[in-house]
C-alpha cells in the first residue's frame, strides 16, 4: 500500500527573490530577473545576458567556515533547504534522524571550482590545487551539505539528469516516502553554472539566446524564441508522510499525487520530435493520481524558449491530453527566472504549490505571439486568477530524460 505524501515546507533562492515570499511576489508581479551578465567579462562572448541571483550572502544561512567550504550551488541548496525546513516546523530533536532524508540534484556541480583550480594547475603547478577541490565541485555536495547542516541521517542521494534533476529528485523523494524508506524528505535542485566555460558550451551548441534585450530574451513559445537565458539558484521542498505530518499538527501546503519518469531514447540534446516520451511521463503521473486530463487545471511547462523544446513539449501535451490540451492553462516560469538547469524543477515545484494555494497562474512574461504549431494557452499577456486543484510540473533534460510531477490541493 503506497503511503500519501504531502508538502509541508518550501524554500527558494532565485534571480527574482532569495526566499519564497519575495520570489512569489515577483512571480505575481511578472518581474523578470534577467539582465547583463556580471560574473565575468563578456566582451568576447556572443551571450551578454543571464538571470543571476542578487544580493545573496551565505553568512545569512550558515557560519563562515562552512560557507568557505561550499561552492555557490551548495550554498543556495542549504539556504533553500533551511527555509523549507523552518516552514515545515519539524524539530530534528523530536525525529528519528535516520527517517529524514535528502535528495537535492545538481546537473553540473561547480564549474567555477574546476575553472579556478585548473588555472592554478597550469600557472602554479599541481601542489597548489585546493585540497578541497573534489568535495567542493561534485554535484552530490548539495545533498551532503544540507544533510550535515540539518542533521538528516536518512537516505541521502543526488539525482543528475541535467535539466530534469530537480524534478527527478522530488519524484524519487516522493517514492522513498510512499514505500516506507523515510518519513520526511528534503528534496529539490540547486545550480550555479554561469561561468565562462558553461556559457561558452551552451552558446556554441546554439542553446542560449544572443538577444540583448532583457525583456525579449527569455520568450518561451514565442514565434521569435531563439534559445534560453542561463539562470541560477535553488528550489527545495519538505515532503512528509501524511500521517506523520498530521500527528505533529503540521500545516499542509499541498499533496504530491503522481510522478512519471521516462526516456526519449532518441538524441543526446534534442527532444523526441513527436513528444512521445514526455507525453508518457505526463500520462504516468495522471494515472498514478487517478485523474483524467480534463481535471488538470495547470501545467508548468519546461518551456525553455528553444525552438525544438517548446514545439516538442506542445506536441507532448497534445498527445497526453488530447482535446483537453486546449482547455488547460500552461506557462513557463523560465520567462522570469531564466533556465536554472538542475534547479529548475525545484523552483517550478514551488511555483505549482503556491499556484494551488493562491489560485493564481502567472503569465509567460515577455512572450507576445506564438507560432502556428504552438497553439495552446500559454498565459501570454496576462496571468489567470483561477482555482487550481491539480497542477503538473514538467522537466526535460539533455540525454532524453523526462520527468513529471502532479501536485494537488490537499484534502483530508
Amino acid at each position: 500500500m503506497k503511503r500519501r505524501v504531502v508538502v509541508t515546507g518550501l524554500g527558494a533562492v532565485t534571480p527574482i527573490g532569495n526566499n519564497v515570499e519575495d520570489f512569489w511576489k515577483s512571480i505575481r508581479a511578472g518581474k523578470a530577473g534577467i539582465g547583463p551578465l556580471t560574473k565575468f567579462d563578456t566582451s568576447e562572448y556572443k551571450v551578454k545576458l543571464a538571470a543571476e541571483v542578487k544580493d545573496f550572502k551565505a553568512a545569512d544561512y550558515m557560519d563562515a567556515k562552512a560557507a568557505r567550504r561550499m561552492e555557490a550551488f551548495s550554498q543556495y541548496a542549504v539556504a533553500a533547504a533551511k527555509e523549507a525546513f523552518q516552514q515545515s516546523g519539524i524539530r530534528m530533536e523530536e525525529e528519528d534522524p535516520y527517517r529524514v532524508g535528502v535528495i537535492i540534484g545538481s546537473g553540473v556541480g561547480s564549474l567555477q571550482a574546476i575553472e579556478r583550480e585548473y588555472e592554478k594547475l597550469l600557472t602554479k603547478g599541481p601542489s597548489r590545487v585546493n585540497l578541497l577541490l573534489v568535495p567542493m565541485m561534485i554535484s552530490n555536495m548539495a545533498s551532503g551539505n544540507v544533510s550535515i547542516q540539518l542533521g538528516a541521517k536518512g537516505k541521502c542521494t543526488d539525482v543528475v539528469t541535467a535539466c530534469a534533476s530537480g524534478t527527478h529528485s522530488i519524484g524519487d523523494a516522493f517514492r522513498a516516502i510512499q514505500y516506507g524508506d523515510a518519513e520526511v524528505m528534503i528534496a529539490g535542485g540547486a545550480e550555479n553554472a554561469i561561468t565562462p566555460i558553461g556559457v561558452s558550451g551552451f552558446t556554441n551548441m546554439t542553446a542560449l539566446t544572443t538577444c540583448e534585450d532583457p525583456a525579449r530574451a527569455s520568450i518561451p513559445f514565442d514565434k521569435d524564441r531563439a534559445g534560453f537565458v542561463l539562470g541560477e539558484g535553488a528550489g527545495v521542498a519538505v515532503l512528509e508522510e501524511l500521517e506523520h505530518a498530521k500527528k505533529r499538527g503540521a500545516k499542509i501546503l499541498a499533496e504530491v499525487a503522481g510522478y512519471g519518469a521516462t526516456a526519449d531514447a532518441y538524441h543526446i540534446t534534442a527532444p523526441s520530435e513527436d513528444g512521445e516520451g514526455a507525453a508518457h511521463a505526463m500520462s504516468l503521473a495522471m494515472k498514478e493520481a487517478g485523474i483524467t486530463p480534463e481535471q488538470v487545471d495547470y501545467i508548468n511547462a519546461h518551456g525553455t524558449g528553444t525552438h525544438l523544446n517548446d514545439l516538442a513539449e506542445t506536441k507532448a501535451i497534445k498527445l497526453a491530453f488530447g482535446e483537453a490540451a486546449y482547455g488547460v492553462k500552461i506557462n513557463s516560469t523560465k520567462s522570469m527566472t531564466g533556465h536554472l538547469l538542475g534547479a529548475a524543477g525545484g523552483v517550478e515545484f514551488v511555483v505549482c504549490v503556491r499556484s494551488i494555494q493562491d489560485s493564481f497562474i502567472h503569465q509567460t512574461v515577455g512572450s507576445a505571439e506564438t507560432d502556428e504549431e504552438c497553439d495552446l494557452d500559454y498565459c501570454i499577456g496576462a496571468p489567470a486568477e483561477q482555482k487550481v486543484n491539480y497542477a503538473i510540473s514538467n522537466s526535460l533534460g539533455f540525454g532524453g530524460h523526462n520527468a513529471t510531477l502532479l501536485i494537488r490541493k490537499y484534502e483530508d
